[in-house]
């Protein structure tokens, strides 16, 4: 009875792990997009959320601590818009940095892969 070593996982062939490279790297090149996108937002949302807190300073009597309070509390829906487009974009760009990990470790696989397949034929 010859020993055989448990196998875990699943094992690839080249042309699948390819295939994988090539749907990743298109992920990528899309997410590109969407995060640009979802920067854009960001800093326009950034922006009403500033352009807002001016006039509520400018409108606002009283001493300082009190414009401020009014202001904070007169502008607080667009800080709330400011903050979940921040959340968005941290978002997006957090998945992009995992689609890129996700490539390097498609490749190692299927450097793995060519290896054991050489391996094989050899």
């Amino acid at each position: 009875m010859s020993e055989q070593a448990a196998v875990y996982g699943d094992v690839h062939n080249p042309a699948d792990v390819e295939n994988k490279i090539e749907e990743t790297k298109n992920r990528i090149a899309a997410g590109v997009k969407i995060v640009t996108a979802a920067e854009r937002e960001m800093k326009a949302k950034r922006r009403d959320f500033d352009l807002a807190w001016a006039y509520a300073i400018k409108k606002a009597e009283g001493p300082e601590y009190l414009r401020k309070s009014e202001a904070a509390i007169a502008t607080m829906a667009y800080r709330e818009e400011a903050d979940n487009a921040e959340i968005a974009y941290k978002h997006a760009t957090r998945t992009a940095d995992a689609l890129e990990r996700e490539l390097f470790a498609w490749q190692s696989i299927l450097n793995s892969v060519r290896a054991m397949y050489g391996a094989v034929r050899a």
